[in-house]
């Protein structure tokens, strides 16, 4: 069932193969699709595009026929775009928003991730008001079409981007609404309050206050934490309180059908676990104890 599901997961980029390990990587897994950072995701050094094996990779994704515009960019956490309280962190990070969608366009993807980030205290109203002027600064300068898709959070700390509303508003002040999107992220989703096992309330609801035409991307992650509770602890599938039937439902979803779904679940014992959760996505058939053969 469901053979063409675009899944996939987060994949590594370490050398000495890098991008073309990568895509490896996520052939391995079974996957349609991937998720990858250009660089270590808790800062902003980043090694030269040359040195990154990247036309051997789009090669190998050619041969396999990946759909490389499936493929998604996550900018590192280091970002910080709507801080309205140190402006050194705020130009770093406008600076590194740039590269990352110049480096995003170099490895042929047309999507990247972000985190809308903290206030810091200084409330979500201004936040939001930082960073829509920081992405004018971004999108006015960084000379791609690359499209950035603003991650739902959980609301841990002085997180913005909790609800479908901020998220909205975030677009509405930009001055570049083309290029930006969301990434739905259903363990953020869940820990914020919304009830995922309503998938097509669910839908509704983002349909209504965003339009799922700007719905880019979903991470489908189970939670650790029940709803609501503000954590952001990703879980397995079918291990966490969200549960696998409510996420198989989003992953085989006929109107995400077009829509990447990358998984970013921990691993086991050093393992990844995705071959195994794309293989129960796909075939929309939850495995009991499938963990066991990790802890083994």
């Amino acid at each position: 069932m469901a053979k063409d599901l675009l899944i996939g997961s987060h994949v590594s980029m370490n050398g000495p193969e890098y991008y073309l390990g990568s895509v490896k990587e996520a052939i391995s897994y079974g996957a349609t699709t991937f998720m990858f950072y250009t660089g270590a995701p808790q800062n902003s050094y980043r090694k030269p595009l040359e040195e990154l094996k990247i036309k051997e990779g789009r090669s190998l994704l050619k041969e396999h026929g990946f759909d490389e515009s499936k493929i998604v960019v996550h900018a590192p956490y280091i970002i910080n775009a709507a801080n309205p309280s140190k402006p050194e962190l705020l130009d770093l990070s406008i600076k590194t928003i740039i590269n990352e969608l110049q480096r995003t366009e170099a490895f042929g993807a047309s999507m990247l991730v972000l985190h809308p980030g903290n206030h810091l205290g200084a409330g979500p109203d201004a936040a939001i008001d930082v960073l829509a002027d920081s992405l004018d600064k971004v999108f006015a300068s960084d000379g791609t079409n690359v499209k950035i898709a603003i991650e739902t959070m959980a609301g841990k700390g002085s997180e913005i981007g909790t609800c479908f509303e901020q998220v909205r508003d975030i677009i509405e002040k930009c001055h570049y609404k083309d290029r930006l999107g969301v990434c739905l992220d259903t363990c953020h989703v869940s820990d914020a309050g919304y009830d995922i096992n309503d998938t097509d309330g669910l839908l509704d609801e983002f349909d209504r206050i965003i339009g799922l035409e700007r719905l880019l991307v979903v991470h489908v992650n189970d939670s650790k934490n029940q709803r609501g509770a503000h954590k952001d602890r990703h879980e397995n599938l079918g291990y966490g309180e969200i549960g696998f039937d409510a996420l198989c439902r989003i992953a085989n979803h006929p109107r995400l059908k077009n829509i990447p779904k990358i998984l970013e679940t921990p691993y086991i014992n050093e393992k990844a676990p995705y071959s195994d959760e794309i293989r129960m996505l796909r075939a929309e058939s939850f495995e009991p104890n499938w963990k066991d053969k990790y802890l083994a």
